[in-house]
């Protein structure tokens, strides 16, 4: 080990070790453990939040871990197992798929019911697909994914009998029976809200299920429903007792009685907690790796590594054109700048990701060029010709130069009408990683003559500024994966509710004059489009194969290290299969607790 490392791993672990002794004081009234004085026989897991929920609402969500907690209360027909990636039965028991691969007929469980304990039936399935996720008044990103073909045609979904409904596409779609897992939603408790407008003529369903929502109005059909919402403290979660699953001697599950979700201000915070016994699980960030990895036996603990992550970090420009009430979006100086390719090629050059992994990882990733997972079978590597940018600042000055730009006696770089090229560099404050890159991307940068204003912002500012706003220059986030890029449609469809780098208003925002498309960015939303529809796996991969090259050429997001996937849990927590794709608690069923 490092000499200087093992310093600073053992100067931190005494600071800690303090800080630990006064979170335990000072934390009033943050510490699990008076759940536990309460009701000491409860099986429960305690994790933790960086923010508060966003919403109680699935399909106006955009926040992915508000997503990792509401997926703990709702389920679709199908699943995916996070170990084979398989497709696996949910809500419905089993599904037959016609020879022209147009039409699913699922077959429902019998005996389903909600968490107020009435019926869960077909009608709940129509309801969900037909009033909420394919109806234009309602903005959800579920609706992109759902979209088919160059039309972006919409399945049609209707009830065949008490126990079966059929969903139909206008064209043979790949990832079809994938998409039918969304999360199904009560028609009983939400129709009304999808009927009724407010003074504004929306659907009042926009405003319904936010965090003031009384959680037992929240009607689920998962594991775990609402027990109870403390802002800026915790959200409790209680085992759904009308929850469908048993195990093989007719036990219900969950064994887990409770869930408590500690909303904690930075990952340093659940650090802390965790090491003092306030958690049973953390993320392990690469900083405390070496730390925490000596005390997994003093700890009871164990550290679970799933390998590359399936998520993606990147640095993004705002690449939109448009303009709101006649006021561009972006400096225009500023714009020509980032909607020029030797621009945004020269940053990536000019970003050292081989420091990135050795200081702010500690070893502990790899180089990541693609938006695609690693563990998906169409991710394409380097050694198969996808292009890459390792480190190599006179390459970014010399596209710069080529690009028009020049530098002054003191090394600054100039645009060609003399402008100082400065941008502000925005992230999500309390993410140390994120923080971590930022401050170095701005280092690096600096060094090709460029100044970013690094600033992290509270978590909601910065959502709004991205997703809504769209009052920003250059960005720092990560996106979650999956096996099936398909998944991410909503991300790379020119119109999708994910497509960050060139955002379209959505539903319910002002608009927006002069939004242009790039011909290089509807040519990857039509690659989508083809690979979806198409079955032949060695024709899929070769279409994302070419899309991955698209990326990688224009650069509409800069990737940087994709780090390794890793979780620290309490040892008495029995049935972990830990992956990268569905992390420790994927199977929250079956897994149990021994004290």
């Amino acid at each position: 080990m490092n000499i200087g490392i093992f310093k600073q791993i053992f100067r931190r672990s005494w600071i800690l070790a303090l800080l630990g002794i006064w979170v335990t004081l000072a934390l009033n009234g943050c510490n699990p453990s008076q759940f536990k004085t309460k009701a000491a026989q409860v099986p429960q897991l305690v994790r933790s939040m960086l923010s508060d929920p966003q919403t109680f609402n699935y399909p106006l969500n955009q926040d992915a871990s508000t997503t990792t907690l509401l997926g703990l209360t709702l389920e679709g027909l199908i699943t995916q197992n996070s170990i084979t990636g398989k497709v696996e039965p949910a809500l419905a028991q089993s599904w037959e798929i016609s020879d022209d691969k147009k039409r699913i007929v699922f077959t429902m469980r019998e005996g389903l019911k909600w968490s107020d304990g009435q019926a869960l039936t077909v009608d709940d399935v129509v309801f969900t697909y037909n009033d909420i996720y394919l109806n234009q008044a309602i903005p959800t990103d579920v609706r992109d994914t759902l979209r088919i073909g160059e039309s972006g045609k919409l399945p049609s979904v209707r009830k065949l009998d008490e126990r079966r409904v059929e969903f139909s596409v206008p064209e043979p779609f790949r990832p079809f029976l994938l998409n039918t897992g969304y999360p199904i939603l009560p028609a009983h408790a939400l129709q009304e809200s999808v009927k009724t407008k407010d003074a504004e003529g929306k659907p009042t369903f926009l405003s319904k299920w936010s965090v003031d929502t009384p959680p037992d109005q929240i009607i689920v059909n998962g594991p775990y429903k609402l027990e109870r919402y403390e802002t800026g403290q915790r959200v409790v979660m209680r085992r759904n007792p009308y929850y469908w699953r048993k195990d093989d001697k007719g036990n219900r599950q969950p064994y887990v009685e409770r869930i408590i979700w500690q909303i904690v201000e930075s990952t340093d915070t659940s650090l802390v907690q965790f090491r003092s016994g306030g958690l049973d699980s953390v993320g392990v960030s690469p900083e405390f790796f070496s730390l925490l990895k000596q005390q997994e036996k003093q700890g009871n603990f164990t550290i679970y590594n799933g390998g590359p992550a399936a998520g993606t970090n990147f640095v993004w420009f705002n690449l939109n054109k448009g303009k709101r009430n006649g006021k561009p979006l972006v400096n225009p100086v500023k714009s020509r700048w980032f909607n020029t390719v030797e621009f945004r090629q020269a940053v990536a050059y000019a970003i050292d990701r081989e420091t990135m992994i050795n200081n702010t990882f500690r070893g502990l990733g790899e180089l990541q060029n693609s938006p695609i997972s690693v563990q998906s079978p169409y991710f394409l590597s380097p050694k198969e010709g996808l292009k890459v940018y390792n480190y190599n600042p006179q390459k970014a000055k010399e596209l710069l130069l080529k690009a028009g730009f020049k530098y002054n006696d003191r090394g600054q770089l100039l645009d060609a009408e003399g402008n100082r090229v400065r941008f502000t560099l925005v992230t999500n404050a309390g993410n140390k990683i994120r923080e971590a890159l930022g401050s170095q991307i701005k280092q690096d940068l600096s060094k090709i003559g460029i100044q970013v204003d690094f600033t992290p912002l509270a978590w909601s500012a910065f959502t709004d500024k991205v997703s809504n706003s769209l009052d920003w220059e250059a960005s720092l986030m990560g996106l979650t994966g999956g096996l099936e890029p398909n998944d991410g449609a909503n991300v790379w469809a020119p119109e999708g509710g994910l497509h960050m780098f060139n955002q379209k208003p959505q539903p319910g925002q002002k608009p927006i004059q002069g939004w242009e498309v790039a011909p290089w960015e509807a040519e990857i939303g039509k690659l989508y489009i083809q690979a979806a529809r198409e079955f032949d796996e060695a024709k899929v991969k070769a279409i994302y194969a070419k899309s991955q090259q698209i990326t990688q050429e224009y650069l509409p997001f800069i990737y940087l290290v994709n780090v390794y996937s890793l979780s620290a849990v309490r040892d008495r927590f029995e049935g972990i299969q830990y992956s990268a794709l569905g992390g420790a608690f994927w199977n929250i069923h079956e897994i149990k607790v021994t004290d």
